[in-house]
């Protein structure tokens, strides 16, 4: 399986493919040095998708010192659930 990360300086995302088929996309927005995750949509014969995306979301986060605000339900919760991303997790 193999992420892409699509980001313009105002939105991006990151997608998830398997061979031709999209297991997966997390999409977001900037917010000054901040990124709002708005989205993320898994298909379900990828079990587990959605947290590789929030996976490679954080490790962009931690590698250009940015924080993540997240909206989207699924992001929130997983937050919620994992200490150990917090240093990510905006103020």
């Amino acid at each position: 399986m193999e992420i892409k990360h699509y980001d313009d300086g105002k939105k991006g995302h990151f997608k998830a493919i398997e061979g031709d088929v999209q297991a997966g996309i997390m999409t977001y927005v900037w917010a000054g040095d901040k990124f709002i995750i708005e989205h993320t949509i898994g298909n379900p014969d990828f079990k587990g998708i959605g947290k590789k995306l929030l996976d490679e979301a954080v490790t962009f986060a931690r590698n250009n010192n940015s924080k993540i605000i997240p909206l989207c339900p699924f992001a929130k919760k997983m937050f919620d659930k994992h200490e150990e991303i917090h240093d990510v997790l905006a103020q």
